[in-house]
């Protein structure tokens, strides 16, 4: 714990640079609230008190999990695991090459490296390292965490790299020339913020940044959008939102040869609904579109987009196009053109391109499948890939230069595979994933609960073949329910590791205010609907009850960022029906949440508190504000990152601070770097899922 001044230090250069004030921004928010909240204080990172009232929880954590015999063992497990040799090592296309990101025990923050696809192809590829991120930390004296490159076409050897400082979404990006190995003199290099930067060529970007403090919207995130030139030239602005806006950005449109055929502008005006215009020499033309709606790819002269909601003939959850052509002529009578339309067990899960070819990752039944599109004579003809079925598929990467494509196929119990496929329909197997737990013994089902409303709810059970049907089966189940995020079957090899080999069983629960059935189930749970995420959850885990797969005594939930409201108000709304709750790095306090970090861009999913109507319904589930004394609850175990600049630790410290002051039991700890992901660092990490199921098998083991 002597390091935490040091690295909420390094938290509050961050943000500052972002423009927010650690010690002012983060108090201020409805008068109201403020009068009646005793731990606005825990809201200010890095103050004297609020770091002393964690490294006293710390302690009290550190003697209850990490003195159990078992977090020992637990945390070597884990550890094997995350820095394991026989990993996959995940490609990028690249350069006519691959590239790849690779942590281990030596390399503990990791090096970027390449080689040649037919050296990749091997058992032992041999890698060029491009760029030592513990090298480069040690020099600079920082916990520099890879946040990618983004480098310029077609030949894509000069790269923007992003950096960060610990793990935050803030980010330092710098240009690096992966011929030399080294950071360009004189090169582009933008300062620590929350930015995004495109190449528009050799010597022009697009960025999006706060150019001064001030030019931050009330999320955090930019909404002024310039031309950089290299040269250090004054840059010339072209877009400029508002500060009420979620964020502003440049999209450039890559055309053959790394030439840029046009610039769009995104404006984002919620989390959910933003505008699109080219950029055009008379200035910014707007194109048709609804207000949600997201850009997906350009390729063969074709913008794509998905659409989020029903407009003119197309329903919402469809893939459009327009034709970059009839844009430039007249964007107001260019017509869009359907791509392809789900069903309604259906969902579009990722839409990308390689050379030439349009991509679109599905879900169908919570399962993965994938089609290619060839646009040819104005009609996309789509072919699908004979990837396997019942499985989770993944995009991994998409070739510039050729129609290759890299996917992962996993499952619950089935180790994750790599998979090079040509977008005209050739597939082959390129690496699997030796098996990093015992999966001999255990089994997948899929069941459906029913909500307190009628609808049926999916939901996955991992289980021991041999499972007596008697409750007695410990039970770790995750939920998330929000902006659309799909949870469908995965390999997540330390939870087979720690949970499933000593008889424990998995659950994820496909609740609505996710994307496992497209736009409608996301609607379902928004804003003043959020309830029905909570039945949604509640109805599985009393169907594994009614089941006789676990009881009360025996389940666990776990979830985070998101999450987190789920976990607390499961815990408050039904603290009988769970023995355990794992809450991490969470959004808690739903009545401040838009006054802290990043949420204020959140508003359209959650409502806004600081509008009377919206208050109301939100005030009735918060966690935070529906916690009361003598109530029997499940001692939680609460954790988060102190270089959380997404969702703010605030949360978390004062909902333990508030069950400390009630008498509740509760356990609370808080790592100081790694992020919003918090598994920046494979050491860390390891620790993390230790405490994680050391807490599990005390309350739902023992």
């Amino acid at each position: 714990m002597k390091a935490l001044p040091l690295a909420l230090a390094a938290v509050a250069a961050s943000l500052a640079v972002a423009g927010v004030s650690l010690t002012a921004a983060h108090a201020q928010g409805p008068k109201e609230v403020g009068a009646v909240d005793p731990f606005l204080w825990l809201e200010e990172i890095e103050s004297p008190r609020a770091l002393a009232w964690v490294e006293g929880q710390n302690a009290k954590s550190h003697v209850r999990l990490e003195e159990d015999p078992r977090y020992e063992v637990f945390r070597k497990e884990a550890l094997a695991i995350f820095t394991a040799k026989d990993r996959i090592a995940m490609p990028r296309f690249r350069a006519g090459g691959v590239d790849n990101f690779w942590q281990d025990g030596t390399h503990i923050h990791g090096i970027w490296r390449h080689t040649t696809l037919a050296s990749y192809k091997t058992a032992d590829p041999q890698w060029q390292t491009l760029l030592d991120l513990d090298a480069l930390s040690k020099a600079e004296g920082k916990n520099w965490i890879w946040k990618g490159a983004n480098c310029l076409k077609p030949a894509q050897t000069l790269c923007l790299v992003h950096l960060s400082n610990g793990g935050s979404d803030a980010v330092e990006d710098r240009e690096f020339d992966t011929t030399t190995g080294k950071f360009v003199e004189g090169g582009f290099h933008f300062a620590n913020a929350k930015q995004n930067a495109s190449w528009v060529d050799k010597d022009t970007l697009i960025v999006s940044r706060p150019w001064t403090p001030d030019e931050v919207t009330k999320s955090g995130y930019a909404y002024v959008v310039k031309l950089v030139k290299r040269g250090g030239g004054e840059p010339v602005e072209v877009f400029r939102g508002a500060k009420t806006d979620v964020q502003a950005g440049g999209i450039v449109l890559e055309g053959k040869n790394g030439v840029a055929d046009g610039l769009m502008i995104t404006h984002g005006l919620t989390f959910y609904e933003r505008d699109f215009s080219l950029m055009r020499p008379s200035g910014l033309k707007p194109i048709a579109l609804p207000k949600k709606a997201e850009f997906n790819a350009y390729v063969d002269g074709q913008m794509v987009f998905t659409i989020k909601e029903d407009w003119k003939a197309f329903k919402a959850g469809a893939v459009i196009s327009y034709d970059l052509e009839d844009l430039n002529k007249d964007p107001a009578t260019a017509k869009a053109q359907l791509v392809f339309m789900p069903g309604a067990h259906d969902a579009v899960d990722r839409v990308s391109a390689s050379k030439d070819r349009l991509v679109i990752v599905l879900l169908q039944d919570v399962k993965g499948a994938v089609d290619t599109y060839d646009h040819k004579a104005g009609v996309w003809l789509p072919r699908r890939l004979k990837l396997p079925g019942n499985a989770n598929i993944n995009l991994v990467s998409a070739s510039d230069d050729s129609n290759e494509l890299f996917f992962t196929v996993e499952g619950f119990l089935d180790p994750t595979s790599l998979w090079l496929a040509e977008a005209d329909g050739a597939v082959a197997k390129l690496k699997q994933l030796p098996a990093q737990f015992d999966a001999s013994k255990d089994v997948v089902d899929q069941h459906f609960a029913t909500s307190n409303d009628g609808t049926k709810v999916p939901y996955f059970v991992v289980h021991r073949k041999d499972m007596k049907l008697d409750g007695s089966t410990p039970t770790q189940m995750f939920g998330y329910g929000g902006f659309e995020l799909s949870e469908p079957p995965v390999y997540i090899p330390q939870m087979g590791k720690l949970w499933l080999e000593r008889g424990g069983a998995y659950v994820i629960a496909n609740i609505r205010g996710g994307g496992e059935f497209g736009p409608a189930w996301h609607e379902a749970a928004l804003r003043e609907h959020r309830q029905r995420a909570f039945d949604d959850f509640a109805s599985v885990a009393k169907d594994l009850e009614t089941r006789k797969i676990t009881s009360p005594r025996h389940m666990g939930i776990y979830a985070r960022s998101n999450g987190g409201i789920l976990t607390t108000v499961s815990m408050t709304q039904h603290p009988e029906l769970f023995n355990a709750i794992v809450i991490e790095s969470p959004l808690i306090d739903m009545l401040r949440y838009n006054h802290l970090s990043a949420g204020a861009s959140w508003v359209a999913e959650y409502g806004d508190p600081d509008v009377p109507a919206d208050r109301e319904f939100i005030a009735k589930y918060s966690g935070y504000q529906n916690l009361k004394p003598g109530v029997k609850y499940p001692e939680p175990y609460i954790t988060t990152n102190t270089r959380d600049d997404r969702v703010h630790p605030g949360h978390p410290r004062k909902f333990a601070a508030m069950m400390e002051k009630m008498g509740l039991p509760y356990l609370y700890y808080e790592q100081t770097f790694g992020g919003h992901a918090n598994d920046a660092d494979p050491e860390l990490n390891a620790r993390r899922w230790a405490r994680h199921y050391v807490y599990l098998s005390q309350k739902l083991m023992d």
